[in-house]
């Protein structure tokens, strides 16, 4: 009988070890976890307010967050509710694609549903067959009240009132760009920016002109604290009845207050503090005065060898001037070049209404 109480005791007790080591490793392994979501999710600033990553204190494998916490991500906007971009938008994100094949390259839409899934993001890009390609290019929802969450925007959003905001789809834009680059870092364009070769670096500014510092293509890490100057200037500043003043007004404000104007003596980029300052053929070898060439012949193409992308300057456009397959315009031969599914999209529909 003592025999097997003693037998039954070291039975249980191997019970209770292999129990408390499987509970234990499990807590390790639980641990290791959050420490891993922790040190790579979540980002903060010491001294300019707190971001976190996992704002809802869930982790979700595909979200804007997850896609982009390399901070390598090429990022593009649309704060209208339109879900029907025209093509040069969809140009713009395609020739970023193909010339940026290993990074990012999103897409955020305040029209769009949310997306918590693959699968809805997939079906979401199945609505723009000429980006459904391309592996790298993602949707995700524009929602501005948490983007500009522990930002000095959204006491400036909370007040606002877009129905009396003159270019509100223009200063709402302007105050995304700097929100996403604080938060998400990476490279930002606007939508009329047709891609051509790769930006060398990924920290810089660049001139419109020579007394202007655009808004439309700029690069900065996460949390950077320019952006965040940014972000004060826009709000310290405020006057949304000023066209331009929310943006490339914001970059030249801030530029003249690190560096005062920087001064071009020949066609190579300049320091602004310690940050690339690009020279205008960079992005602007055709400035917004003459932006129609854009949709004229030439006898001989230019090469843009200076550049690195070419803004088409869509808000002079106000005729609504596209591309034409067959033009033999400038922007057609753009759209073949750098963004041929898209070029090849219209031209199989233009067939189909003949």
């Amino acid at each position: 009988m003592l025999k097997e109480l003693r037998i039954f005791t070291i039975f249980v007790l191997i019970l209770a070890t292999g129990y408390i080591s499987r509970a234990s490793f499990k807590y390790k392994d639980n641990f290791i976890f959050h420490f891993l979501i922790s040190k790579y999710f979540t980002n903060s600033d010491n001294t300019k307010g707190t971001f976190n990553l996992l704002e809802n204190k869930t982790f979700n494998p595909f979200n804007a967050n997850t896609i982009l916490r390399e901070g390598n991500g090429i990022l593009f906007m649309e704060t209208t509710d339109r879900m029907d971009p025209p093509s040069l938008v969809l140009c713009a994100i395609e020739s970023a694609a193909r010339v940026y094949p290993d990074r990012p390259v999103v897409f955020f839409m305040k029209g769009l549903e949310d997306i918590t899934t693959e699968e809805d993001e997939k079906r979401a890009k199945q609505q723009f067959p000429t980006l459904s390609s391309y592996s790298n290019v993602y949707l995700f929802p524009l929602r501005m009240d948490q983007l500009f969450n522990n930002t000095p925007l959204k006491p400036w959003f909370d007040k606002v009132n877009p129905k009396k905001e003159i270019y509100w789809i223009h200063v709402s834009s302007d105050a995304c760009r700097f929100a996403m680059m604080w938060k998400y870092g990476g490279i930002y364009m606007d939508t009329d920016v047709i891609s051509l070769r790769r930006i060398p670096q990924d920290h810089f500014l660049a001139a419109e002109s020579f007394i202007v510092t655009s808004s439309s293509v700029f690069g900065l890490s996460s949390h950077y604290q320019l952006a965040w100057q940014f972000m004060e200037n826009f709000v310290e500043n405020y006057r949304g009845e000023k066209w331009g003043h929310q943006g490339p007004g914001v970059f030249t404000r801030v530029v003249k207050k690190l560096c005062g104007m920087p001064v071009f003596t020949s066609t190579d980029d300049v320091m602004c503090a310690n940050i690339s300052y690009f020279h205008i053929q960079r992005f602007y070898p055709i400035l917004h005065p003459e932006w129609k060439k854009y949709f004229e012949v030439w006898e001989n193409l230019p090469t843009f060898n200076d550049s690195y992308a070419l803004h088409l300057w869509n808000f002079k456009n106000r005729e609504g001037i596209s591309m034409v397959p067959g033009s033999n315009t400038l922007v057609e031969h753009l759209y073949q070049k750098q963004c041929p599914t898209t070029y090849d999209y219209i031209l199989r529909k233009e067939k189909i209404h003949l």
